[in-house]
């Protein structure tokens, strides 16, 4: 059972949900999903078969973008009368490019506790499988539909070290791979579409030769891209070895572990953590 405490409010619980197979959803996910009183869900409909696959039966409503702000409240009340609400959006996890941050500084700023309830992700799905360096990373989301405005965001991440993940309609992918072509010059990357589903399907090689294999048909269903950084697969951008030792010898000063020395740097220069240790002369 969910932890009983001495609250006045409920707690709003933000629950990770499957990203298509409705296996991938933890025992903890469904406990939750049980016991609150209500459930707050993307899309009740789609929902629904995910909470009758796993024999829950808690009441469903409905929030989405266009509801959000005035759905937030009503859940807001239920909150302050006590009562433990949980929130999932269609696939994955709430807020990431998905609704739910509005709902969530509503309660915060009411005092409300919010618990996260962590489960399937399409960002670390395709990143665990692309072989890129994943140590640092940039999720940026989904890119601008019109032409101009795409172009102009990925001139500002051409310089970018760290692997990009993007999501991406079906309908623009054709033309976004020839933008990123263009932009980014023929840097590898790799294509996910329908990860954990019946018809799923990674593609790997350079930009160009996705965008050629796409041409010859039309895409289906969800789409998480994974580009190198500038440095290459590894996503490690060209740093001198001599500033990392220098930066290295700062921190050592300011009574720093080398944990935590490697770290720092790793975090300042978008580089691996193993590339560091090789770098600054300390054995991994």
């Amino acid at each position: 059972m969910i932890p009983q405490e001495k609250r006045e409010n409920g707690r709003l619980f933000i629950v990770g949900t499957p990203i298509g197979n409705l296996e991938d959803i933890t025992l903890r996910a469904i406990r939750v999903l049980k016991e609150v009183r209500l459930v707050a869900a993307e899309d009740t409909r789609h929902s629904r078969k995910l909470l009758a696959a796993h024999g829950i039966t808690t009441p469903l409503i409905s929030l989405h973008e266009h509801n959000e702000a005035a759905r937030a409240g009503l859940l807001l009340g239920k909150l302050q009368a006590g009562q433990d609400v949980a929130y999932i959006s269609d696939a994955g996890t709430p807020a990431i490019s998905d609704p739910g941050a509005r709902l969530v500084r509503a309660a915060l700023a009411a005092g409300v506790r919010v618990v996260p309830v962590p489960g399937a992700s399409a960002v670390a799905s395709a990143l665990s499988v692309s072989g890129f360096g994943a140590d640092a990373f940039l999720f940026a989301g989904f890119l601008p539909s019109r032409g101009a405005a795409r172009r102009a965001v990925l001139a500002d991440l051409k310089g970018e070290p760290r692997t990009l993940v993007f999501y991406e309609s079906p309908r623009r992918l054709s033309a976004t791979l020839k933008d990123l072509a263009a932009i980014f010059g023929d840097r590898e990357a790799v294509l996910c579409r329908e990860l954990t589903k019946v018809f799923e399907e990674v593609l790997r090689g350079p930009l160009s030769a996705l965008g050629a294999r796409l041409e010859a048909g039309a895409v289906r269903g969800e789409v998480t891209l994974v580009v190198a950084g500038c440095g290459g697969g590894d996503a490690a951008p060209s740093v001198d070895a001599a500033d990392l030792r220098e930066m290295a010898v700062r921190l050592a000063r300011e009574g720093l572990s080398r944990r935590d020395r490697v770290e720092i740097i790793a975090r300042e220069t978008g580089l691996p953590r193993r590339l560091v240790y090789q770098k600054i002369g300390l054995e991994s």
